[in-house]
């Protein structure tokens, strides 16, 4: 267990938490939380399985258990997605992608965490209790996996934090060729529709973050770097990563 640095965290509100959205915003009151059981399960089909995939299989994820049970409180976040309900669907890929960033060589906008450290985010430890995640600084923070190798880039799975139901803002999933992310950058998910982060402006919708993880569509895109963006979350300004999975196999 990794012992927090108490001299640099007074707790996990220690940063005023941001002003309440606008009127306008979207109020969801009385959120079904995705009743998810520990052990294997799936996350949704591709909307197009990639050219020349062959035969199709459920990529194996593994879930940590649910952490908080119940009906979260009434979040007022804007274009805020409404749970499925249900355990997420099978995600298809070509037999043989597994998860190819665990144990791989993680570096982050913020080497000197608040809590815990940045090898943290691809050691397989998804509980999300105390000593699981990693506690990054207020402002835009990324952690970037290096795959070792180019990679088919089927499927990025992350946990940001699923102790409590939190929103994390301004999420953007990159993949790129290089590690400075100047090469043949690709972005794959991104919320942030405002473009505060200077990342660009995203159509994807905020969601509300449960031990299921956040499931994104990579679409077989070839990449070496896997890159997780955010900034801060609905209750305050600092950014967690509990773990983030690729699921992809070595490109030919």
């Amino acid at each position: 267990m990794i012992i927090p640095r108490m001299e640099r965290h007074n707790g996990p509100n220690r940063i005023p938490a941001r002003p309440p959205f606008p009127a306008a915003a979207i109020g969801i009151g009385a959120l079904s939380l995705l009743c998810v059981l520990s052990g294997t399960l799936q996350a949704q089909s591709p909307a197009k399985p990639p050219a020349g995939a062959g035969k199709l299989v459920p990529i194996p994820i593994q879930l940590p258990k649910p952490m908080f049970e119940g009906t979260p409180q009434n979040l007022t976040v804007p274009n805020l997605q409404k749970p499925l309900g249900r355990p997420r669907d099978p995600f298809l890929a070509p037999a043989g992608v597994t998860n190819v960033a665990k144990g791989k060589k993680v570096t982050s906008s913020d080497m000197e965490p608040v809590i815990g450290e940045i090898e943290q985010v691809t050691d397989g430890d998804k509980k999300g209790a105390e000593g699981s995640f990693v506690e990054l600084g207020p402002g835009v923070q990324h952690v970037t996996v290096d795959l070792g190798a180019t990679h088919e880039v089927f499927a990025v799975l992350f946990w940001h934090f699923h102790k409590t139901p939190r929103v994390y803002l301004d999420v953007v999933v990159q993949l790129a060729d290089d590690a400075d992310f100047k090469t043949n950058v690709r972005t794959v998910f991104n919320n942030d529709q405002d473009n505060t982060s200077g990342l660009g402006a995203g159509k994807d919708m905020n969601f509300v973050e449960t031990a299921e993880g956040k499931l994104v569509d990579a679409k077989g895109s070839r990449a070496r770097y896997v890159r997780v963006s955010s900034k801060g979350n609905n209750a305050n300004e600092l950014n967690h990563y509990v773990e983030v999975e690729v699921f992809g196999r070595p490109a030919k």
